[in-house]
């Protein structure tokens, strides 16, 4: 049974920082993608960034060179590192994981497993 959980959430005011982390278990595959997502309440679920287990990585143009992914192997941890932050970066975060490559990184229907969400708002 492959469990995420997120943490790192919080409030920042604008231009800080935070680091997501989701912790996997459960979690044995040795090709998989993992990503993180964002949703704001009423609105679909947006990937925000991936990576695959040979640490390539994507991001959604709205977040390219403000946030970085990256998965200790050693720790089977998922981290979304987000700098300059701003207020429409305000949402519920998830993490989400799949077997195999990363075909649609960036599409939530993509993912079997998700976490339970970590809330991250950030105040002008």
């Amino acid at each position: 049974q492959v469990q995420l959980v997120e943490s790192g959430g919080g409030s920042v005011q604008a231009g800080g920082s935070l680091r997501l982390s989701c912790a996997a278990s459960g979690y044995t595959y040795s090709s998989y993608c993992m990503g993180w997502f964002r949703q704001a309440p009423g609105k679909e679920r947006e990937g925000v960034a991936a990576i695959d287990s040979d640490g390539r990585t994507s991001y959604a143009d709205s977040v390219k060179g403000r946030f970085t992914i990256s998965h200790d192997n050693a720790k089977n941890t998922l981290y979304l590192v987000m700098n300059s932050l701003k207020p429409e970066d305000s949402d519920m975060y998830y993490c989400a994981a799949e077997a195999g490559l990363c075909l649609a990184p960036h599409w939530f229907g993509y993912y079997k497993h998700w976490g339970q969400g970590t809330q991250v708002t950030v105040s002008s």
